[in-house]
């Protein structure tokens, strides 16, 4: 019954994560800001380690079903 509740956070966390990097790659290819008013290589990077942070954390929901 636990895995239910598991699967869904992983499929949740692994969309966020994945979207989350595949948005902050186009914005900095094409040179656009990634947040408004911010450092472009700050907000890049954060937003990259929040991306990958949410695809560990995915990952290891879906490894503990």
């Amino acid at each position: 019954m636990e895995s239910g509740p598991a699967i869904f956070a992983g499929l949740v966390f692994a969309l966020f994560g994945g979207a989350l990097l595949l948005w902050t790659a186009v914005r900095v290819r094409h040179r656009e800001p990634v947040a408004q008013g911010v450092n472009q290589v700050a907000s890049a990077t954060l937003a990259g380690v929040v991306a990958v942070t949410s695809l560990f954390l995915g990952t290891w929901c879906f490894l503990h079903v």
